[in-house]
């Protein structure tokens, strides 16, 4: 009786320990959605009854925190689309969701309707993007820039990035660099390479030749290692504090910044003496003489700010679709011939994976409202990953562009209206040379075939695609 006495006891403690646990959970699950709520109704309140039953549906999460603990979850599982998933699975395809993220009050536009419409309106959004990008980039990049501003820069440096006579001078060089780069890759003293760190290397040096001509290997060293750090803050969450990914990147930008100073003041002292740079202007030059119809010319800090961007997304870009494209290609010999893979690599990789813009009006997009002064972000990686946009969406399958052109606002990946990429041709043009010598005369295997995919702030395979590469053509 003593034993059984004692059995019992110890199953009602059990049981205790059970009911204790299910009420702290209880608690938890209750508190969670009092603060949830709470946060909400403080965010919507000031619109009043009438704005506010014109939302998107969605929720704003935690206070500070918003959505960004369950975004960041997403894609450093491996599954980024489980972030806007999560949105349409709770709140339907409505293609708008309202939520809270980079520290605003934001709009989430995850359709092709909903993104052409923000971004071919200029005067009801503008640029919106988060502190960090526009303290990392620059204040005076076209990421911060008024309309106005931004129209004024792009047309002083539309020419030079993608005018028909700047690609041809390119051309020549882009070449040269890809075939001694190839040869250099492939010979027996390399061994195994890691892929894409080399090809961001050859972009690099690409880009800052068409940017910078001239620079010497400890400026490109310099600028190349900062760049690193400075991506790799881009879309953090801004906190200043050592160990952050913003705090590295903000001592890469002021890095960035002495840099391209130095040799902007070394190009005016040498100009002030009359000395003339041999051979043909580069962007720098062509930036120190800009004028636009009033004679105003570009202050030193719009020069720095502009390189910074436009150095950045050259390399980051060109690099990581060139390796993704040869990638796919290798993984797929039966559709080397197809036409149209830049376009479907850029649809599958998703580089640029959302924008941002913010809203000067009380604006209805898809029946719902975006009240005046709310972030909008576009997520182009929802567009091109959505099923009934492209079928079977994770496949890679160049065959899918040869039909007529896709409608507007279902291939984002330079944006769409005024504020198109405009480094968008070099850019394509950099990956076809590459994939026209790579593809008729390289071959290359990888070490790990199956390596876990880093999707933030770019993808990329976490070995940076670790490889042997084979010439096997004595032609290219």
């Amino acid at each position: 009786m003593v034993m059984e006495g004692m059995g019992m006891a110890a199953a009602w403690a059990a049981g205790d320990l059970w009911v204790l646990a299910a009420a702290v959970v209880a608690g938890v699950v209750l508190v969670d959605a009092v603060v949830r709520r709470a946060h909400d109704w403080v965010r919507v309140a000031a619109l009043g009854a009438e704005r506010r039953s014109r939302l998107p549906p969605g929720e704003m999460g935690w206070p500070m925190v918003g959505s960004m603990w369950a975004f960041l979850r997403a894609f450093k599982s491996g599954n980024p689309d489980a972030f806007i998933a999560s949105f349409i699975r709770r709140f339907g395809r409505t293609g708008v969701y309202r939520t809270f993220m980079f520290s605003s009050p934001t709009i989430l536009a995850v359709t092709p309707e909903a993104c052409k419409q923000v971004l071919m309106d200029d005067e009801g959004f503008v640029t919106g993007w988060p502190k960090a990008t526009v303290t990392l980039i620059g204040p005076k990049s076209f990421v911060n820039m008024s309309y106005d501003d931004h129209r004024r820069i792009r047309k002083l440096t539309a020419a030079p990035i993608n005018g028909f006579d700047a690609l041809t001078t390119y051309l020549s060089f882009i070449d040269q660099t890809v075939v001694a780069s190839l040869r250099r890759w492939s010979s027996p003293e390399s061994g195994q390479v890691e892929f894409l760190t080399e090809l961001r290397r050859m972009t690099f040096k690409i880009i800052v030749q068409i940017f910078m001509s001239g620079a010497d290997d400890a400026t490109m060293e310099a600028l190349e290692r900062s760049y690193t750090d400075l991506n790799y803050g881009m879309r953090a969450m801004a906190i200043n504090l050592p160990g952050f990914a913003y705090y590295r990147a903000l001592r890469a930008r002021r890095k960035l910044v002495s840099v391209l100073q130095g040799v902007l003041d070394g190009r005016r002292a040498a100009a002030a003496k009359g000395f003339k740079r041999s051979g043909a202007m580069d962007m720098m030059d062509r930036l120190i003489e800009a004028e636009d119809e009033r004679g105003r010319r570009l202050a030193d800090d719009e020069i720095v700010d502009v390189l910074i961007m436009y150095l950045n997304a050259g390399h980051e870009s060109s690099g990581h679709i060139t390796m993704w494209a040869t990638v796919f290609l290798q993984e797929n010999p039966d559709i080397f011939a197809r036409a149209k893979v830049v376009d479907e690599t850029l649809r599958c990789v998703n580089i640029s994976f959302v924008s941002f813009r913010q809203a000067t009006r009380d604006i209805f997009v898809n029946g719902y409202l975006i009240p005046k002064g709310w972030k909008v972000q576009l997520w182009y990686r929802s567009v091109h990953m959505d099923d009934q946009v492209y079928p079977d969406p994770k496949m890679f399958n160049p065959s899918r562009w040869e039909g007529p052109p896709p409608k507007a606002g279902t291939f984002l990946p330079f944006g769409l209206g005024a504020r198109l990429c405009p480094g968008n041709d070099l850019a394509k043009l950099e990956i076809s040379v590459f994939l026209h010598h790579f593809l008729l005369g390289y071959k290359l295997k990888r070490a790990n075939p199956k390596c876990r995919v880093r999707y933030l702030p770019h993808p990329r395979p976490v070995d940076n695609c670790l490889a042997t590469i084979t010439k096997v053509s004595d032609e290219h």
